[in-house]
């Protein structure tokens, strides 16, 4: 690898700030053979949005994010993003491994390989440059992932026990046990809508049966089912739950899951952010005194929104392809992960060969 910072002779001083201030979701550019019309300008607009829309919120802030460090970086050395470069690249990663976790570099690069195909300037990943620093890393620094805990049912009962017998209880109370039984991510409990095509940032909708709760995503993996039976009882029941807030809220249209007036007496129009979930696990982990060892902030940081995930694959006596289709996972390996107490050598393959 090189050891001097590729530069770019023909750029001005100020063009990194320039390259910073890049918008990548800038409507596509009409080709300067066909003539400019309102009809076309409007066609541009509405090709933007689908291009707003092709990635995740969170994942364009990310990438954002990725794009604003890697330029600092670059700046801090003299050397200019565009075009792009594998050795500069290379270097980047080099530094960053004293700081962050493989999985986190490995995330910068597909911020950065997303960033430069917006710009129109593919950067190849599979470069020497890149792949074998990349692999040095990982043989380097990779760890085993650290897992969030998982939420048991009797941590859930005691954690809903602490919310309030008011509007925002109930919502609160419906979000915790949907989020548990459906084994949904905070971004798909948040993006859920009354009805179907009710918002056009809907993540998907919900359909109160008479046996529960169908519940149709558009997560990660694409589109998929989530069915929600009803609870042995009232009390811990997420169709219940979800029933009470619905009709309390009144609710029968847009967002499900919405903010309460400061007062608590009224429900409004606003979508609630997907931070709200991690922030609700956390406090009521916190009120219902679960995990209570160790330094409080250390305690919290074990528990997530994932928890909710990890508490449904964990406790679920059922068969792994259901808890599978249930959280939307590609591969059985991936739903083992959220798993943390299976009897793994329930198939005793020693035996089964004979030994």
């Amino acid at each position: 690898m090189s050891k001097s910072l590729p530069k770019s002779p023909s750029a001005p001083p100020n063009a990194l700030v320039r390259h910073e201030a890049d918008h990548s979701d800038a409507p596509p550019a009409l080709p300067d053979r066909i003539p400019v019309s309102a009809a076309l300008d409007r066609l541009a607009d509405t090709a933007r949005d689908y291009a707003r829309g092709a990635i995740a919120p969170n994942t364009a802030k990310a990438y954002a994010r990725d794009w604003a460090d890697f330029a600092r970086w670059g700046r801090m050395r003299g050397a200019s993003p565009l075009p792009p470069s594998p050795e500069l690249v290379g270097l980047y990663l080099a530094d960053l491994a004293a700081s962050l976790s493989v999985a986190s570099i490995e995330r910068r690069v597909s911020g950065l390989c997303w960033n430069y195909t917006q710009r129109g300037q593919p950067l190849d990943r599979a470069d020497r440059h890149i792949a074998t620093v990349l692999a040095g890393i990982r043989r380097k620094h990779a760890r085993p992932p650290k897992q969030k805990e998982a939420i048991l049912p009797g941590d859930l009962i005691e954690m809903i026990a602490t919310l309030p017998h008011d509007l925002r209880g109930l919502r609160d109370r419906a979000i915790l046990l949907i989020g548990f039984a459906g084994g949904l991510r905070r971004s798909e409990i948040v993006g859920l809508d009354h009805g179907r095509e009710d918002t056009l940032d809907q993540g998907g909708w919900i359909e109160i049966l008479p046996e529960g709760l169908l519940v149709t995503l558009n997560g990660k993996t694409g589109w998929r089912e989530v069915e929600i039976a009803r609870g042995s009882s009232d009390q811990t029941c997420p169709v219940h739950a979800l029933e009470q807030w619905l009709h309390y809220a009144r609710i029968g249209f847009g967002p499900v899951f919405v903010a309460v007036t400061r007062d608590g007496l009224k429900a409004t129009p606003d979508r609630l952010s997907d931070k709200h979930v991690a922030r609700l696990v956390k406090q009521t982990v916190h009120e219902a005194g679960i995990g209570a060892d160790g330094p409080e902030a250390e305690r919290l940081a074990r528990y997530s929104g994932h928890s909710l995930r990890a508490g449904l694959a964990s406790s679920a006596e059922v068969d792994e392809r259901h808890i599978q289709k249930q959280l939307g996972h590609a591969s059985a390996e991936m739903t083992r992960r959220y798993q943390r107490r299976r009897d793994r050598f329930r198939v005793n393959l020693t035996k089964a060969a004979g030994l």
